[in-house]
């Protein structure tokens, strides 16, 4: 769960960290896990991490990257959740499976929706603050998880609880921004 909950933050140096821990025999990854350790796979993701660290940094494409990589990290995280099982009978695999995207889908959902947040502030030293944040959370937390998978999947449900709880307290709050910024626009003036 460790790995889906990671790619929903930052999938390609969570993917980059698993590969390169396999490849040196630093760490053993479960399951079908192993095939991230092939050097096109290492080299894929770390040029994928070069362009995501450079987008990061820009407020409008942040927002827009995000955006468009909902429809890849949460894929991608229950995906590796699934494979890390890939041992395990069908049905444990498909719960895997299951549960690995609502983690992804989690973690991915309140970053969104802070990077949205942060995003909208003009200053631009929060925003490379906060990515370069999740930049060493994602390292940091791979490496965790490679060596003691308890402390993880411990800080995974801590994490999973707290976007439970303030998602939906994000989203409110951009909504009455959005609806505060609605109110204030002048009504245009009808042509007689």
């Amino acid at each position: 769960m460790g790995s889906a909950w990671l790619s929903g933050i930052n999938l390609y140096a969570a993917v980059l960290t698993m590969g390169l821990l396999q490849h040196f025999n630093l760490a053993h990854l479960p399951g079908d896990l192993n095939g991230l350790s092939e050097w096109w796979v290492i080299i894929l993701a770390g040029a994928l991490y070069l362009v995501e660290f450079i987008a990061d940094k820009i407020p409008a494409v942040d927002s827009a990257w995000d955006a468009i990589h909902t429809f890849i990290r949460i894929p991608a995280g229950a995906i590796l959740a699934a494979s890390a099982f890939a041992h395990f009978d069908s049905k444990v695999r498909l719960a895997a499976l299951l549960i690995g995207g609502g983690v992804a889908l989690s973690s991915h959902g309140m970053k969104a929706a802070t990077r949205v947040a942060v995003n909208a502030s003009p200053e631009p030293f929060s925003n490379i603050a906060l990515s370069l944040a999740e930049d060493v959370v994602t390292f940091g937390s791979a490496v965790t998880m490679a060596f003691h998978p308890l402390v993880i999947l411990t800080v995974v449900g801590i994490a999973v609880l707290f976007a439970i709880w303030l998602i939906p307290k994000i989203l409110r709050a951009l909504r009455r921004l959005f609806q505060r910024k609605r109110y204030r626009e002048p009504a245009a003036t009808p042509l007689a």
